[in-house]
């Protein structure tokens, strides 16, 4: 039985949207009822943390400029090469009845799915072995997607009433592979193993009009970037 699952490929945006858009998107799940894979880059070099993060803190930990504090947790992602997805499931979803670390470990086994259909092996970290804490690309935790022992996949995550996010990036330095090919076999995976039925995602006016309020008001402030 096929499950229907949206796909969104919005290319570049400036940090302060990339992050309003995958909110909108999470606040959006029960009205939208399947899940949302996205998949997006960034206009500008940027650097973005988790929202439990100390802003003083990430300012010495990067040169990277903005830095944008994300709605999951985490640590300090650069965005300046990497490719970056979010995705969006709904209460009915049964990912959303997923433990945080079940749910860490499934999406990490779909990104190794997807790189071995581009002849990348790659694993998952059996135990957590963090170099530098607070850097999500410095060493890794259990479960961060590996390839010849270097940590090249991440993700956060936000569980709320209205669904479950997960953002994540790629560090594809040194893998040989192509964007728009892992994209494709991202999707090409997800409908093997999971059964996924996609269809394009073209967001209506008010997920989009949520979205540039969520840019203007929150994530482009310095008030909530350096709130604690």
């Amino acid at each position: 039985m096929q499950s229907p699952w949206y796909l969104l490929q919005s290319g570049p945006g400036d940090y302060a949207f990339n992050m309003a858009l995958d909110e909108a998107l999470l606040e959006a799940a029960p009205r939208l009822g399947r899940p949302v894979l996205r998949f997006y880059s960034w206009a500008e070099p940027a650097a973005s943390f988790g929202y439990f993060q100390r802003y003083a803190e990430i300012e010495r930990l990067t040169r990277l400029r903005p830095l944008v504090r994300r709605p999951t947790g985490g640590g300090l992602v650069p965005h300046d090469a990497d490719w970056t997805y979010s995705i969006a499931f709904p209460p009915i979803d049964d990912w959303y009845r997923l433990s945080a670390t079940d749910s860490y470990k499934r999406i990490h086994e779909w990104i190794s799915m997807a790189f071995a259909r581009l002849n990348v092996t790659t694993e998952l970290a059996p135990v957590c072995n963090k170099t530098l804490p607070g850097q999500c690309f410095q060493g890794h935790e259990r479960f961060d997607l590996l390839w010849h022992g270097r940590k090249i996949a991440g993700a956060a995550q936000r569980r709320t009433r209205s669904g479950l996010l997960i953002q994540g990036s790629v560090q594809p330095t040194g893998l040989g592979a192509v964007r728009a090919d892992w994209e494709k076999a991202m999707c090409e995976a997800a409908h093997t193993e999971q059964a996924a039925a996609w269809t394009v995602f073209d967001p209506d006016a008010t997920l989009t009009k949520r979205a540039l309020h969520l840019s203007h008001e929150k994530y482009s402030q310095s008030h909530y970037n350096q709130k604690r």
